[in-house]
C-alpha cells in the first residue's frame, strides 16, 4: 500500500473526494473527534462529515432533537471545541460537512430549553416566536396540546409554583396574570393543556417528526425563522469552519426546493450541500434543487441489489411466505400503511380530512396510502396515474379528481398533504413494513424494495452513467447512523440469496421471529456481545413490526419470550462464509469507485457489523494500528484487513489522483459466467471488476474460459491486500477473467 502522503497545509477540495461519518455524543465530543483525524488523513478521506452540532436535548446521543440554533452543543464542546477540530482537520487536509436539522425541535425536558417554544406556550398566538411552528390553534380550542403526562389522571396532579406549572420535572410556563387561579381555571386559561402521552396519537395539534410528539415540526419556510434557525451554521460556513451541509428529512419541509434556493444563495455556491431523499427505484431527484445530489440510499439499494441472487430471493420469499403465513411484500406495505395512517398518524389525517372536508377524506385517504413514493413537491400538477387507479377504485374517480384540483388550488393543504405523505412512507415502509417482511433482510433497508431486491449489472451500470451525467457529486453510502444493518451484516446474510436451502426451518413458536432472528444472527455471526447485541434488536423489530406488540402496547408475556431467539450466535457455512467475504469486498469496490462521494461510516473502513441503532451507534474503532501495519508492508490477514487495505487504496486514489474518477463506462464480459463479473472504467485509466455471485459461480464451474476485453492499454493491477503483491506484467486485450483476478473476488488496475 502507498504511505501516507505528507501533511498538507493546503485546503480541502470545494467537493469533497469522500467523507467520513462520525457519530458524536457527549462520550464522543469533538477532542474525540480531533484525536481521530490523523488516522482519517493516512486514511485517505478529504472530509469529516459531523452529525448535528447545534445545542440539543441533555444527554442526547444523536443530535437530531436541537433545542437552540445559535449555538453550538456544550456537551460536545462547544463552539470552541468545534473550532478547534476544524483547525486541526484543515492542518492535515480535511474539510468539515455538518449534518443540519431545519424540519423539527425537540420538546425537551425542561421545556425552557427550548426558549422559542416556552414563549409561544407563555404568550399564545401572539408571541413572535408564534410563527416558527405548524400549530393549529383552532383544533385545539385555542390551546397547544401537549402529551407529555404519563398517565390520563396526571393533570390532577399539576401545581402552579415558583411562577410555573410543575408535574414533577416537567416544568411548563404560566400565562402572565394566572398564577393565583384555582387549578381548573389555571390550566384553562393557559395557551397550551398538558396531556396523556396517549393523546398524541388523536389529539395533536402541532406538526411533528413523523410519529414522534417531542420533536415539533419548524415552519423554516418562513424567511424570519429559516434566519434565525440557520444564522450560527451559515456564520461557520462563511468562516470556512465547514465547507459542506448534509440536509436532514428535506422531505418534511414545506417547499424543498424553496428551502434550498434560501439555503444556497445564503451559503455561496462554493458549498457542497447534498440532502437526505430516500427516492424510490424509478424515481429522480427533482432536477432544479440546487445540491449536489442526495445523500446515497439510492446508491445503497443499488449496490446491495448487484449481489443478490434473484433466483433465490424468489425462493426465500416462497419459503418465507409459506412458513409464516405472513403476506406477500405488496400485501404487507399496504396494510402497513393503512394501519399507520388511521392509527399512528390519525391527528395529521384528522387535520386533512377537516380541511378537506367529508365528503372527500376517504380519497384523501386512499391517494396517501396509494401514493408510490414519498411525497409530492410544489408545483407538481398531476398525481401518479398508479395512486389515481388505486384511490379511484375505492372512492370513486370523482373524489379523486377533487382532491387534485384541492391540491392544485389551496397551497397549505398540499404542503401538509405532502409532508404526512412523507411521514406516513417512512413510518409504514421503514419502521413497520420492513419489519414485517423478512425472506431476505439484507433488502429491507432505508431507500430498498423488498419485493424486487435483485438488480442486474446492466441496470447497476445504466444507474451509475446517469449519476455520473447528471450528479456527478451527488453521495453514495453503504452503511449509516440509520441503516437497520451494515453493509458487511447485509453481505453476509445476501449470501443466503445463493442458498436459500441454508435457511433450514427455524425454529420458535414466533415463525417470523425465528425466521427474523436466524437470518440475523448469521449475519451478526459469533462477535463480541452478540446475544445481547441480537437481543436488543429482536426486541426492537417486534415491536417496529406491531404483530404481537409495540412500542405504545407492549405484551410483556410475548417480549419475555424474546431473549430466548437470541440465545446462541450463528455462523454462516464454510462455502457461505466465502461467498460473504465476495460480497462485503465487491461492495466496498462498487461504493469506493463508482460515480458519487463515497462516504465511509465511522469503523467501516474495516469489516463492521453492526445492526439497528443504538447498536450502530455505538463508539466507533478506528483501525489505526492495522492501517500502519498494512502500509509497513505487512499483508492482509482475513477479510477485515482486506477490506481496510482496499478501502485506504481507493481512498487514496480519490485523494490523490481525482482525474481517474470522470466518467463511467460499463466493460462487459464474454463467456459462461459473464454475468457474474461487474466491471467498468472510469476517467482515463482506471478498470474496476467485482465478482458477483461468487457460490453460485463455483458451484457452475468457476470462471472457465470467460474473459474480458479490456480497454486499449497497458493496465497494472493496483495492491488491494496489503504488503507487496508479487510483480505482474500489465494486462492488455481480452483476458481470462481467472487469470486477471488471480484468485480474488475484486480488483483494481491503472492504465499506464
Amino acid at each position: 500500500m502507498s504511505q501516507q502522503r505528507p501533511t498538507p497545509a493546503a485546503p480541502p477540495p470545494r467537493t469533497p473526494a469522500s467523507t467520513y461519518r462520525l457519530q458524536l455524543r457527549p462520550e464522543f465530543p469533538f477532542a474525540a473527534a480531533e484525536a481521530a483525524v490523523p488516522h482519517l488523513a493516512s486514511l485517505g478521506v478529504s472530509h469529516l462529515h459531523l452529525s448535528p452540532v447545534l445545542e440539543a436535548a441533555p444527554g442526547s446521543t444523536h443530535g437530531y432533537d436541537v433545542t437552540d440554533h445559535s449555538r453550538v452543543r456544550d456537551e460536545l464542546g462547544g463552539e470552541n471545541g468545534l473550532r478547534a477540530l476544524s483547525a486541526t482537520a484543515r492542518a492535515h487536509g480535511l474539510g468539515l460537512v455538518l449534518d443540519i436539522v431545519p424540519n423539527h425541535m425537540a420538546v425537551p425536558t425542561p421545556l425552557r430549553l427550548n426558549h422559542p417554544l416556552w414563549e409561544v406556550l407563555r404568550e399564545g398566538p401572539a408571541s413572535p416566536y408564534a410563527r416558527w411552528f405548524d400549530i393549529d390553534w383552532e383544533a385545539g380550542g385555542g390551546q397547544v396540546v401537549l402529551p407529555l403526562l404519563g398517565g390520563p389522571a396526571d393533570a390532577h396532579e399539576l401545581r402552579a409554583e415558583g411562577g410555573v406549572l410543575r408535574h414533577g420535572e416537567l416544568e411548563f410556563p404560566l400565562r402572565e396574570g394566572t398564577a393565583g387561579l384555582p387549578l381548573p381555571e389555571l390550566l384553562a386559561a393557559q395557551w397550551y393543556r398538558p396531556a396523556w402521552w396517549r393523546e398524541g396519537t388523536k389529539a395533536l395539534n402541532y406538526r411533528r417528526f413523523f410519529t414522534i410528539s417531542d420533536l415539533i415540526g419548524v415552519r423554516v419556510e418562513d424567511p424570519e425563522v429559516f434566519t434565525a434557525t440557520h444564522a450560527k451554521v451559515l456564520e461557520l460556513v462563511r468562516d470556512g469552519v465547514a465547507q459542506g451541509l448534509r440536509i436532514d428529512h428535506v422531505d418534511g419541509l414545506a417547499d424543498p426546493e424553496q428551502y434550498l434556493r434560501r439555503l444556497r444563495a445564503a451559503a455561496g455556491e462554493h458549498c457542497w450541500v447534498v440532502v437526505e431523499k430516500i427516492l424510490a427505484r424509478e424515481e429522480r431527484l427533482p432536477s432544479a434543487w440546487p445540491v449536489a445530489g442526495t445523500t446515497g440510499y439510492d446508491a445503497l439499494h443499488r449496490v446491495d441489489g448487484v449481489f443478490a441472487d434473484p433466483e433465490g430471493a424468489t425462493e426465500l420469499a416462497a419459503q418465507y411466505v409459506k412458513f409464516t403465513g405472513l403476506p406477500s411484500w405488496d400485501g404487507t406495505a399496504e396494510a402497513a400503511a393503512r394501519e399507520v395512517l388511521t392509527g399512528d398518524l390519525s391527528a395529521e389525517l384528522d387535520t386533512l380530512e377537516r380541511w378537506s372536508g367529508p365528503e372527500l377524506a376517504p380519497a384523501v385517504r386512499e391517494l396517501l396510502i396509494a401514493y408510490p413514493v414519498y411525497r409530492p413537491y410544489p408545483g407538481e400538477s398531476e398525481l401518479p396515474r398508479s395512486a389515481r387507479e388505486r384511490a379511484a377504485r375505492e372512492t370513486g374517480p370523482a373524489a379523486v379528481a377533487a382532491v387534485r384540483e384541492l391540491l392544485l388550488r389551496d397551497p397549505a393543504f398540499a404542503a401538509r398533504f405532502a409532508q404526512t405523505s412523507a411521514a406516513l412512507r417512512a413510518k409504514s415502509l421503514e419502521d413497520r413494513a420492513f419489519y414485517r417482511y423478512a425472506p431476505l433482510l439484507s433488502a429491507t433497508e432505508v431507500g430498498g424494495e423488498p419485493g424486487r431486491p435483485a438488480v442486474a449489472p446492466a441496470e447497476f451500470h445504466a444507474y451509475c452513467a446517469e449519476l455520473e451525467r447528471d450528479w456527478p457529486a451527488s453521495g453514495t453510502v453503504l452503511s449509516t447512523h440509520d441503516t437497520k444493518r451494515s453493509a458487511d451484516v447485509r453481505a453476509r446474510i445476501s449470501a443466503l440469496s445463493q442458498a436459500p436451502e441454508a435457511m433450514g426451518r427455524p425454529e420458535g413458536a414466533d415463525p417470523h421471529l425465528a425466521w427474523t432472528a436466524r437470518q440475523t444472527a448469521l449475519g451478526l455471526g459469533p462477535v463480541p456481545e452478540a446475544v445481547p447485541r441480537l437481543a436488543d434488536a429482536l426486541l426492537k423489530a417486534v415491536r417496529e413490526a406491531a404483530l404481537r406488540t409495540s412500542w405504545t402496547e407492549p405484551d410483556a408475556d410475548y417480549e419475555a419470550a424474546v431473549p430466548a431467539y437470541a440465545r446462541t450466535p450463528l455462523d454462516l457455512p464454510p462455502e457461505l462464509a466465502e461467498a460473504a467475504r465476495a460480497n462485503l469486498l465487491g461492495m466496498a469496490l462498487l461504493h469506493l469507485a463508482m460515480p458519487g462521494v463515497p462516504e465511509v461510516y465511522q469503523g467501516a473502513e474495516t469489516e463492521y457489523r453492526a445492526l439497528v441503532d443504538p447498536d450502530n451507534r455505538r463508539p466507533a474503532y478506528f483501525p489505526a494500528g492495522e492501517l500502519a501495519r498494512l502500509d509497513g508492508g505487512a499483508a492482509a490477514e482475513g477479510p477485515a484487513e482486506e477490506k481496510l487495505a482496499l478501502t485506504a487504496a481507493l481512498l487514496r486514489l480519490r485523494r490523490d489522483r481525482p482525474e481517474l474518477f470522470r466518467g463511467y463506462t460499463p466493460v462487459t464480459a464474454e463467456g459462461p459466467a459473464a454475468e457474474h463479473l461487474v466491471a467498468f472504467t472510469r476517467g482515463p485509466g482506471l478498470l474496476v471488476a467485482a465478482t458477483r455471485l461468487s457460490h453460485r459461480l463455483a458451484g457452475a464451474g468457476g470462471w472457465r474460459d470467460t474473459r474480458l476485453a479490456l480497454p486499449p492499454g497497458a493496465w497494472h493491477p493496483v495492491p488491494l491486500t496489503g504488503g507487496a503483491d508479487a510483480p505482474t506484467a500489465p494486462y492488455s486485450g481480452p483476458v481470462p477473467v481467472a487469470a486477471l483476478l488471480a484468485g480474488r473476488p475484486v480488483g483494481l488496475w491503472v492504465r499506464a
